[in-house]
């Protein structure tokens, strides 16, 4: 990978104050500093520049620079209902990021390394994809399911996959909700993430974890101590 931060693009990591499985996780300490703060420091040496969009307060009035932006998320784009297409649209509108190209990193994927990051930036920057993300290996027995309509089965993909021993099924991936890169040109005139030409990067199963609970955050911390010691994951 370039060691040199390409131009043009912001990082946005986006926090709330609420959350059902585990109260406050955004700004929890994570080996040694709030989870949030992973994900900045990443874009940060990723992009050009981070942007949080919060409502947490005491988040709010942390210190900023030239490269760190704090954006107050409104009220009512901050529950647990809200569509993330609704809380970047309103990063873009509000700071006038139109003409930039976009990193939303999740603060409850800090396994990501910036490898991943940069790999799905220089993948986005071939022009092939208006979306790339970063996606994990899953469980290819998925291929096996199907929908039911006015009782019909409707196989995901092709009828002969749900009569396919599983080990003889082709990969499945599923996006781990670690990094996401887009225009935000792009984003304005198609009105949301939803696109039939998304680029993918793959990352290891093992550093796809998202936290959503207790348990999620101290498995993913215990994990993380142990890349950053060096010690190879199995």
């Amino acid at each position: 990978m370039k060691d040199a931060k390409p131009d043009n693009y912001v990082a946005i990591v986006p926090i709330r104050a609420g959350s059902r499985g585990l109260a406050n996780k955004n700004i929890m300490a994570f080996a040694g500093r709030p989870l949030y703060e992973h994900a900045v420091r990443q874009g940060l040496r990723c992009c050009t520049g981070c942007i949080v969009s919060t409502d947490i307060e005491s988040v709010l009035t942390t210190p900023v620079s030239d490269e760190r932006l704090l954006h107050r998320r409104p009220p009512e784009l901050a529950s647990d209902t809200t569509p993330m297409d609704d809380v970047l649209k309103n990063a873009i509108i509000s700071l006038d990021l139109t003409g930039k190209n976009i990193v939303l990193l999740q603060a409850t994927s800090p396994l990501r390394r910036d490898e991943n990051i940069l790999e799905a930036m220089e993948c986005h920057r071939n022009g092939e994809f208006d979306l790339v993300l970063s996606v994990a290996e899953g469980d290819r027995s998925i291929l096996k399911s199907g929908l039911i309509e006015d009782g019909r089965f409707i196989p995901v993909r092709k009828p002969e996959y749900c009569f396919t021993n599983r080990q003889s099924l082709p990969c499945i991936y599923r996006p781990n909700g670690a990094v996401y890169v887009f225009s935000s040109d792009w984003f304005l005139a198609n009105g949301g993430l939803a696109t039939d030409k998304i680029g993918a990067v793959v990352m290891d199963v093992t550093q796809s974890h998202d936290i959503d609970t207790k348990e999620d955050f101290s498995h993913a911390e215990m994990i993380f101590k142990k890349m950053s010691a060096g010690v190879e994951l199995s």
